[in-house]
């Protein structure tokens, strides 16, 4: 397989190329590298690349700050998936598009499958289903949707608890939305199965269990100060969405179904929290 990964600086790119399948010939281009608003720019990276499978790991992911700047949200979350798709059909190439949890409305009772009604509640959830919808404009086309995504050394919810655990008293932390912290490893490394097996269509894929903000806030004190990279542990509090306002809605229950995607990898992804004690273990 010849593959390219689009976002290679991201904490999903990086992962993507760590965890390459042997054998892989990838090319990895950041943003920098890549303008991918660009059509022209896009149709001759892919073309020069050679690949037969695209993956597309960059987003605007601010999701605030989408509120007051939809044109870059839309122009990075859709219009450039759109250049992706045309240039994937016209090299042949397969499409992998990574999408969120942010399209469904939060409302649900029961773990969204990838059929359910998408219902965004801001710019960035509706800039992301809008890319979805250019994304299948390509026939061999594969949409992931995930949540929660962090890894060992990105800008992530991890790190920033980890950065104000040392610098606090205490914490307040949301405790009233759920959805599933994820391993931007483990979900490159399903990605990579998924498109050896050369799936199509719509797609979830976290790792297993629930969590609220609060629940991943505790234990990534108790797993950080476990790996003793922690001197101290402070109080967490939790609190509810509404006294911690911010310019975007976010969906109050993300949780995914990804028991479809479980089925094509053979097994179920690990639990979050064992995912997350793993990035802990050589970091001393």
């Amino acid at each position: 397989m010849k593959a390219l990964i689009i976002g290679g600086a991201g904490q999903l790119g990086r992962a993507l190329a760590r965890s390459a399948p042997t054998g892989a010939e990838v090319t990895s281009l950041t943003r920098d590298e890549l303008d991918i608003t660009d059509g022209a720019a896009v149709s001759q990276a892919v073309e020069r690349s050679g690949a037969t499978a695209i993956f597309n790991a960059a987003a605007y992911t601010a999701v605030d700050a989408a509120e007051s700047d939809p044109e870059a949200a839309y122009r990075i979350n859709s219009e450039a998936v759109g250049h992706l798709a045309q240039a994937a059909q016209a090299s042949k190439a397969r499409l992998i598009h990574v999408s969120t949890d942010f399209v469904f409305a939060g409302n649900a009772g029961m773990p969204y499958p990838p059929d359910a009604p998408t219902q965004p509640l801001g710019v960035y959830g509706a800039s992301k289903r809008d890319g979805e919808h250019a994304a299948l404009s390509a026939p061999e086309t594969l949409i992931v949707r995930t949540a929660w995504v962090y890894d060992r050394d990105g800008r992530n919810f991890v790190n920033t608890m980890l950065r104000l655990m040392q610098e606090r008293d205490e914490l307040g932390v949301v405790s009233d939305q759920l959805g599933t912290p994820t391993l931007a490893d483990d979900l490159a490394t399903a990605l990579w199965s998924l498109a050896e097996k050369e799936v199509t269509g719509t797609l979830h894929f976290t790792n297993s269990g629930v969590a609220s903000w609060y629940d991943f806030a505790l234990a990534i004190q108790e797993e950080a100060n476990a790996a003793g990279l922690l001197e101290r542990a402070i109080p967490i509090k939790p609190i509810r969405t509404k006294d911690f306002p911010t310019p975007a809605q976010r969906p109050s229950y993300s949780v995914l179904d990804c028991s479809e995607t479980y089925k094509h990898l053979g097994a179920p992804a690990r639990h979050w929290r064992q995912a997350l004690r793993s990035i802990f273990k050589d970091r001393v």
